[in-house]
């Protein structure tokens, strides 16, 4: 009785919660108010903002405008005082990180310095791509200083039958400011042709089309592996929009540091319109902060001691780059993870992890940022909590299996990686900011519910089975 009882109050709550607005907010230059990418004009209400300090994202910060104020006004006001000027680059004293694949919780992490990173003026083109386009207004560019290189570079984009947003986020690619880049689509195991029409009337001079007939996130992006150019490959789906200068932010440590095998990048929410998207965001949504950080195995981070086991930490499939002969070098993606396999996910997770272990570094820059469509009901909700912790314990068993010689230190790390994620899958009541001003990003303004934690709980236990079962049918259709 008590658990129908708390099972429908937390209905209620969720059904309560109201949508909020999502826009960006330059600082400089007395002040720019943009509405995020696909959103309608800024007006009274909660607004979700991303702020920009000389193009570049610093900080997010929850506002309230009241009915008949100038949002510009009120939310100018409450950045100024966030966002105080500082030393340049250095981001916020404190920055919110996941703690793991979905990583409700929040941690701080040190202040790192973020890297300039910067091209040469986009005037080349190599064959596949037009040169580069003028940024969207809804995303100022980024100040950059001259003569830093970014290598060549194959951005793939994996996706099933979802043409209409695949086209936006074709077309925010298209119009990066990288200058030597190509774009290779990957259709998983379509059943219409909608894909393909799409790519022939609309894109078929600017985008590769290949399909791969196995399902799976995995095999999908593995085939995009195979098949690409670049000295770098990027990753992201087909439900997101690029910041124009992504691919540059997101390529160019590469160019600066040889041992890097793997950058990760920031994502926000691109609308905050139902109940499951404001619910997600309340929680970290997939941001990990906006202060730059190198993980190197050498030198292992103090404050990470299930590295690099949580590899959650480092980033999300959506926003990712490997250089290529390290991705391939550690055997790309295991096939058996991901969603669309019964493993349901982990696939990005394993990459982290699998380029960490040989010897490579790891690169998070909050200035590579795509704006991510999150999912729209409850059922979503409860489908993503469930994938999440299966695609967790999926790709540490894929890790143990493809090697097991880390075994030695994932036991080591095991008593507290259980206590991680008994706090990670935890209900969490709401914690408002303390003096009543609005809260940061990570802020929780929505309580977690115990179903969704609950349903995380059961997808870790059912991982290792799932990636087992996912091993046995990928074996059963190569016979």
């Amino acid at each position: 009785m008590y658990r129908a009882a708390r099972a429908q109050q937390e209905i209620q709550r969720f059904l309560d919660i109201e949508p909020v607005q999502v826009a960006e907010l330059e600082l400089d230059g007395g002040g720019v108010l943009r509405p995020g990418p696909g959103s309608p004009p800024v007006t009274h209400g909660e607004v979700f903002v991303l702020v920009r300090r000389g193009g570049r994202p610093i900080g997010t910060l929850l506002g309230s405008v009241p009915e008949g104020a100038d949002p510009k006004t009120v939310l100018m006001g409450l950045a100024s005082r966030e966002h105080a000027p500082g030393p340049p680059d250095t981001g916020p004293a404190q920055v919110t990180a996941q703690t793991a694949a979905t990583a409700p919780i929040a941690a701080t992490i040190p202040t790192t310095t973020t890297p300039t990173t910067t091209v040469p003026p986009a005037t080349a083109s190599n064959a596949t791509v037009p040169p580069a386009t003028a940024p969207s207004a809804t995303a100022p560019t980024a100040t950059a200083a001259p003569n830093a290189t970014v290598p060549f570079t194959t951005v793939v984009v994996a996706t099933r039958e979802r043409a209409e947003r695949l086209a936006h986020a074709l077309d925010s690619l298209l119009a990066q400011d990288h200058p030597d880049f190509e774009i290779v689509v990957v259709d998983n195991a379509p059943v219409t042709d909608a894909t393909l029409d799409l790519i022939e009337r609309k894109y078929a001079e600017h985008v590769r089309y290949v399909t791969e007939p196995t399902p799976g996130l995995a095999v999908a992006h593995n085939q995009g592996v195979a098949t690409a150019h670049g000295e770098v490959i990027a990753f992201t789906d087909d439900d997101v929009v690029a910041d124009p200068r992504w691919l540059t932010e997101l390529t160019a440590p590469f160019t600066a540091d040889p041992g890097l095998g793997c950058a990760t990048g920031l994502i926000l929410p691109a609308g905050l319109r139902t109940p499951a998207q404001v619910l997600l965001e309340s929680h970290g949504g997939f941001a990990k902060g906006f202060s730059a950080r190198t993980y190197d195995p050498r030198d292992p981070p103090a404050d990470e001691p299930l590295f690099p086991f949580t590899a959650g930490r480092f980033g999300s499939g959506a926003n990712m780059a490997f250089r290529r002969e390290v991705l391939r070098a550690v055997g790309g993606f295991d096939p058996a993870t991901g969603a669309g396999t019964l493993a349901r996910g982990g696939d990005d997770l394993y990459g982290f992890v699998r380029v960490l272990a040989g010897g490579h570094r790891l690169h998070y820059t909050p200035q590579a940022l795509v704006w991510h469509h999150h999912r729209e009901t409850w059922r979503d909700l409860e489908t993503q909590a469930y994938g999440y912790g299966a695609g967790l314990t999926a790709y540490l068993t894929a890790i143990l299996v493809n090697r097991p010689g880390l075994l030695p230190a994932f036991l080591a790390r095991l008593p507290r990686g259980l206590a991680h994620a008994r706090t990670l899958t935890a209900s969490r009541e709401a914690e408002p900011a303390a003096d009543g001003a609005p809260g940061g990003h990570d802020a929780r303004t929505h309580a977690w519910p115990t179903r969704l934690s609950r349903l995380q709980r059961r997808g870790m236990l059912y991982g290792p089975v799932g990636y087992l079962r996912a091993r046995h049918a990928l074996r059963g259709a190569v016979r």
